[in-house]
């Protein structure tokens, strides 16, 4: 069974799922409809840390993550865990990172089904030169916590 409870953002609600031992997901999505039962030590946790994020004063989080994707999705994981506050890296700099070169598309896929939004920090991976491509949240979103991150 998991917990679920909700955070409204400057950017949009997140729902942040537990089994009450792991973080599940942390992902936007739209305001809650039904009212919040009781946050387990998990979710509070991440409340927490997700709120000193967006005060400009949590870069890094410490929540326990759920056990989750391939090894070659937990690699990718692993590296944008090690993305700097406030940077970016290309799909293809992740690629060589991980030690496959010509997977910069498999990296995009790896980002895409992150479970742990913003803890794992895929909205800090851009395209060649830059560019601003897919996010889960929305390229608003994207766009929204890179300059945030950028400015705070």
């Amino acid at each position: 069974m998991s917990n679920v409870c909700y955070l409204g953002t400057p950017c949009g609600w997140l729902k942040i799922e537990d089994d009450g031992k792991f973080l599940l997901s942390v992902h936007f999505t739209p305001a809650p409809q039904q009212p919040q039962g009781e946050v387990s030590f998990v979710g509070s946790r991440a409340v927490r840390q997700l709120k000193a994020y967006f005060e400009g004063k949590r870069p890094l989080f410490d929540l326990p993550l759920a056990p989750a994707g391939t090894p070659f999705q937990q690699a990718v994981w692993r590296q944008l865990s090690r993305i700097p506050y406030g940077q970016t890296r290309t799909y293809a700099q992740i690629a060589a990172a991980v030690g496959r070169p010509k997977a910069a598309r498999a990296v995009g896929h790896a980002c895409h089904v992150n479970p742990w939004g913003i803890v794992i920090p895929c909205h800090r991976v851009v395209g060649a030169a830059g560019k601003l491509t897919g996010y889960a949240g929305g390229i608003d979103k994207k766009q929204w916590l890179l300059a945030w991150e950028q400015n705070s």
